[in-house]
């Protein structure tokens, strides 16, 4: 799964993603940039 880090302004391999579901019902999934360290987020299932 990939998801873009603002931090390093790219797209990047998810680690330790989680799917997770919105406050409105939608999926989604949350996990955190190998590169920086930073959490990255993506709407919508892998």
């Amino acid at each position: 799964m990939q998801a873009y880090c603002v931090k390093c302004r790219e797209k990047v391999d998810v680690q330790n993603a989680e799917e997770i579901t919105m406050k409105n019902g939608k999926p989604a999934v949350r996990g955190i940039c190998p590169k920086c360290g930073t959490k990255v987020f993506r709407i919508g299932k892998a």
